[in-house]
């Protein structure tokens, strides 16, 4: 009696990790089968839709005054957004790009009479430009936001999905216009072409769901190997 309910348990396990249906052709997904090689992609296709990047506080930058070339160093961005130059004075950086804090600083240089500063901007590194990953992931933590960056590539970054995560179950938050915002998810489905893997932005919060059923399954194991080893083999 104790293995049946042993093997019913299995059984209910097994239900909740099934294995995912093959590709197919959809209106959103083109497969190639029969060995046939995928087309190359196009020039556009390899190029990331252009994301502006934003300075933020403890970012790394380096500016350039040209005419002036005593005044060009590489600085970081303070705790509350702000540099400091001479002759420009201080200035908020927070929330600007690049071209953007260049032009406030030629026109701060030109308040103060320099002719044509002609200054330049880059960000050298940035840490305020980052994506939160929890749950169950092999790596939780803080990943930079680039031009490219989708929930899978996050994922990827993250070393994969840790043992117990349920596929179906991902969320990102995120704010917009101060209202707090929640996607949910199925990384399954991505992976299956049934809708594109879903852009990640600067201070979005991705939280991979624990499965219950993984965690069970994995504890009938280690308490019944032999009873389980045929269900093992199912699942492989």
């Amino acid at each position: 009696m104790r293995k049946h309910y042993i093997a019913l348990a299995i059984a209910a396990a097994l239900s909740g990790c099934a294995s995912s249906r093959p590709l197919s052709s959809t209106e959103r997904l083109t497969v190639v089968e029969g060995g046939n090689m995928l087309p190359p992609p196009g020039r556009g296709d390899l190029t990331a839709a252009d994301r502006p990047a934003l300075i933020g506080p403890l970012d790394t930058i380096q500016v350039d005054v040209f005419n002036v070339p005593e005044l060009s160093r590489e600085m970081q961005v303070d705790a509350s957004g702000r540099i400091a130059m001479p002759l420009a004075g201080t200035i908020d950086a927070r929330g600007k790009t690049a071209e953007e804090l260049a032009t406030v600083i030629e026109t701060a240089l030109r308040a103060k009479y320099v002719r044509s500063p002609g200054v330049t901007v880059n960000i050298k590194s940035s840490v305020s430009q980052v994506v939160t990953i929890d749950g169950q992931v092999i790596e939780p933590g803080l990943y930079p936001v680039t031009n490219e960056m989708t929930l899978m590539r996050v994922i990827a970054s993250a070393k994969g999905l840790a043992e117990f995560a349920r596929q179906e179950d991902v969320v990102i938050l995120r704010t917009v216009g101060n209202r707090r915002m929640a996607g949910l998810y199925n990384v399954a489905a991505i992976r299956q072409g049934a809708y594109d893997d879903p852009a990640v932005f600067a201070n979005d919060v991705i939280v991979v769901g624990d499965s219950p059923q993984r965690r069970l399954f994995r504890d009938i194991v280690s308490l019944s190997p032999i009873l389980a080893a045929p269900l093992i083999a199912i699942v492989q």
